[in-house]
């Protein structure tokens, strides 16, 4: 797929419009400045902008994890566009670069940054992550370091899909997960599919994927998923981890990466995981949930917990460029930027059958 290079240098006539978040339930599209590059800074004209689960919770309850909204600000973290302008002190970018743009700016100085744990740097400014501005804007700055170039043959749809592969990468890595290995995947919502497609890619196998809904479980039947599970809310959760553990063998998956953040997922995906095995949480959900401690404790399933990624942007370009992994199908709606409350509402409701909406420029 050739991607257009067609973009727009600013001038002083230019219009700058941004997603903004007041408070929580009030999402409003307005008029913001023109970002100026600074030093060491790329100006740029975002042209396609994944819609994040988070942004929806952070819209709909006002929150994420640990992080309240307390000041108005912009959404959007999953954003490619071109490089309109470029600060002093720039040589790596130049204008009418195709770029995909990494949220996090960790402050590079720190122990876990010098450890090569940027991800986890106390720090860091993550683009929509309260107080910060996110990058849903038709134009923004950002520093050059953490700035991507993507080939002509990656989309910027495709690069704003950078991002959420980035996740799936690093939780697999964080697992351990690897070839002809068993994993259990529970939400089969953007994220827990693109997992399954990195898992599939790479030769992780079987694979179980569970969900509460049928239509997206035959979605993921159609990706290769070899076993699907549908999820009874009605249903104690030992009885469905007793059940997804049947389908491979009785034993349970030697890996399970929890997507949803949902205390009973969790607590499933916890029994559902074989003696000695790994589970990891990838999904963010209330800062206190229940779970089986006996029950991982003494059959020595190791839990973790994912937090964003870390030097996986070069490897999702190459992963996409590639054309080895097909995960454009996932986008299921566009929306201009200015109907972005159109994309919001659209990504909010199960019933319209979406699964990555994005915002485009």
């Amino acid at each position: 797929m050739t991607a257009a290079k067609q973009f727009q240098i600013p001038d002083e006539n230019t219009k700058n419009y941004g997603v903004l978040l007041n408070k929580k339930d009030d999402l409003q599209v307005v008029e913001i400045p023109l970002p100026t590059a600074g030093e060491g800074e790329v100006q740029l004209q975002v042209k396609a902008t994944g819609i994040c689960g988070s942004d929806i919770h952070l819209w709909k309850h006002g929150e994420i994890g640990i992080f309240p909204v307390t000041q108005p600000q912009l959404l959007g973290h999953e954003s490619a566009g071109i490089v309109t302008a470029v600060g002093e002190g720039v040589t790596s970018l130049r204008v009418g670069d195709r770029v995909a743009i990494e949220a996090g700016i960790p402050c590079s100085k720190c122990a876990q940054c010098m450890a090569g744990r940027y991800h986890l740097c106390p720090v860091v400014v993550f683009k929509s992550t309260p107080p910060y501005d996110g990058l849903l804007a038709k134009y923004c700055t950002h520093p050059a370091r953490w700035v991507h170039k993507i080939p002509d043959n990656v989309s910027f749809e495709q690069g704003a899909l950078l991002e959420p592969l980035s996740v799936a990468i690093s939780a697999i890595e964080r697992s351990g997960a690897t070839f002809g290995r068993s994993l259990l995947i529970t939400g089969a919502g953007p994220i827990g599919l693109i997992v399954l497609a990195v898992a599939k890619a790479t030769g992780i196998s079987p694979v179980v994927i569970t969900d509460v809904q049928p239509s997206r479980l035959e979605y993921a039947k159609e990706m290769g998923a070899d076993y699907t599970y549908q999820v009874d809310p009605k249903k104690p959760d030992y009885e469905a981890a007793k059940e997804i553990r049947d389908l491979v063998g009785g034993e349970g998956t030697e890996y399970t990466l929890e997507c949803t953040g949902i205390e009973s997922s969790f607590r499933t995906a916890i029994m559902a995981t074989r003696d000695a095995g790994v589970c990891c949480l990838v999904g963010v959900g209330k800062n206190d949930q229940s779970l089986p401690v006996n029950n991982f404790a003494m059959r020595e399933v190791d839990i973790k917990g994912l937090f964003r990624y870390h030097h996986t942007y070069p490897r999702a370009i190459a992963l996409m460029a590639s054309g080895k992994l097909n995960i454009d199908h996932l986008i299921t709606h566009k929306f201009d930027i200015m109907d972005a409350l159109k994309a919001f509402n659209t990504a909010a409701d199960y019933s319209t059958g979406a699964i990555k909406v994005q915002i485009t420029n």
